[in-house]
């Protein structure tokens, strides 16, 4: 509910909770009531429902729907719940992409890994870890973490190994092929194996929200060429560091968008994981002294 307005006029809300297996509780979505009614939404029923979000046969979700009466709103818990994962562990467990990234870099790309970037790229996980630390719940759960949340776990982490051999790809790509090509076959490549999922759920679009996507395509396409260009200029395990700074950008967007009110934690956070960020462009500005240095001095061959 954060983000979200007090409504000048008191309206009605269903909520609607929902977890995967009959083994999960409910306990952490119960906390979407409480924020309902601090929002101003008076609460007109909640639906407690232990089912695969799979299934179409969903008891509750339909009695909530027959009961739904004209200008009351609808409160779900956000997508993440889908993954079997609460968003705020989904996002700081993702951020083990840029450490894989580092390890991948030496024993792939054979780049000398020195204290210093491992230290950076530590120092910035940290940093993700304070603006995190008040939304995560998953280890505060008195159940433990059970089978479907586990599965989340491995979900994200595999995805960041994935997402961290895509980088060690585009590092050696680079050498070989222009921006250009290689952010065109990556995003044929995407696109093509997003068709595979069409069996699961896809629905028609609004035209709002086929220009939400185009939108977001530009922006993504914009951010992959940036992205490819700094690994032809850098080594991976330099650029790794930096990709803690989406989360401060998602706060600033949060911030003037959504007039989210950085916390403590977020502050705190986004000052260590731009310090690591300083650090490594320090760093790296007092290595290349030396090795500018050394070039000029190599006598010319032939």
């Amino acid at each position: 509910m954060s983000g979200t307005s007090r409504p000048n006029v008191i309206q009605a809300a269903r909520i609607y909770l929902r977890v995967s297996t009959e083994q999960q509780d409910l306990a952490r979505q119960e906390a979407i009531v409480a924020g309902a009614r601090a929002s101003g939404f008076y609460v007109a029923a909640v639906y407690r429902e232990k089912a695969s979000g799979a299934r179409p046969d969903r008891p509750e979700l339909l009695r909530m729907v027959a009961d739904l009466q004209p200008g009351e709103v609808v409160v779900a818990e956000k997508i993440d719940r889908i993954s079997r994962l609460p968003l705020p562990e989904a996002i700081t467990l993702n951020y083990a992409q840029p450490l894989l990234v580092v390890a991948f870099s030496a024993l792939f790309l054979h780049e000398t890994i020195r204290a210093y970037r491992w230290t950076a790229v530590a120092v910035g996980l940290a940093g993700v870890l304070v603006i995190s630390w008040p939304n995560l719940t998953l280890l505060a759960s008195p159940a433990g973490i059970d089978n479907q949340e586990l599965l989340g776990v491995i979900a994200v982490l595999a995805s960041a190994a994935i997402s961290a051999g895509a980088m060690i790809l585009v590092r050696s790509l680079v050498h070989t092929e222009r921006t250009a090509t290689i952010v065109l076959w990556f995003s044929l490549t995407a696109t093509v194996a997003s068709l595979f999922s069409l069996p699961f759920g896809w629905q028609w679009l609004t035209p709002t929200q086929c220009a939400l996507l185009v939108g977001a395509g530009v922006c993504g396409g914009l951010g992959q060429i940036l992205m490819t260009q700094a690994y032809r200029h850098a080594e991976a395990s330099v650029v790794a560091p930096f990709e803690y700074t989406s989360m401060i950008l998602g706060v600033a967007v949060g911030y003037w968008a959504f007039s989210e009110v950085p916390t403590a934690n977020t502050l705190v956070g986004g000052v260590i994981v731009v310090a690591a960020g300083i650090f490594i462009i320090w760093r790296e500005h007092r290595l290349g002294l030396p090795r500018g240095a050394a070039r000029k001095l190599v006598p010319p061959q032939g």
